[in-house]
């Protein structure tokens, strides 16, 4: 099994700002909670403060998906209330069935494995 490193972008809803961090919050107390398997889950805010970032890194694909079921709440009201335009970029080898997951989510997902550099995945 291998690492999967992820970069998910989203813009946030006019208005919603504060909202928006609130639910933010919701979801890395979740992780906290429940996700032994994700190793890196850190939120950014454009300087504009309409955009977000979110760099997270998991133990494997298996680990990506437990994490995206146990967040299935959260995410699902952070994205009907305060943002949409989600993408997301994955780096390393995703599972089939983790890249299934998100197509059957209708998630716009654009895969880059590892070329080299001083680590290796």
């Amino acid at each position: 099994m291998s690492k999967i490193q992820v970069s998910a972008k989203m813009k946030i809803n006019p208005g919603m700002l504060e909202e928006f961090k609130q639910q933010a919050a919701k979801c890395v107390s979740t992780v906290k909670e429940r996700d032994p398997g994700t190793l890196q889950y850190d939120w950014f805010i454009s300087s504009d403060k309409t955009e977000c970032e979110i760099r997270e890194t998991y133990e494997s694909s298996d680990a990506f998906l437990a994490h995206i079921s146990n967040l299935r709440e959260p995410l699902r009201i952070l994205f009907e209330k305060f943002a949409s335009d989600h993408s997301v970029v994955i780096y390393g080898e995703p599972s089939p069935e983790l890249l299934e997951n998100a197509k059957a989510r209708r998630i716009d997902v654009k895969v880059f494995s590892f070329l080299q550099g001083l680590n290796n995945m």
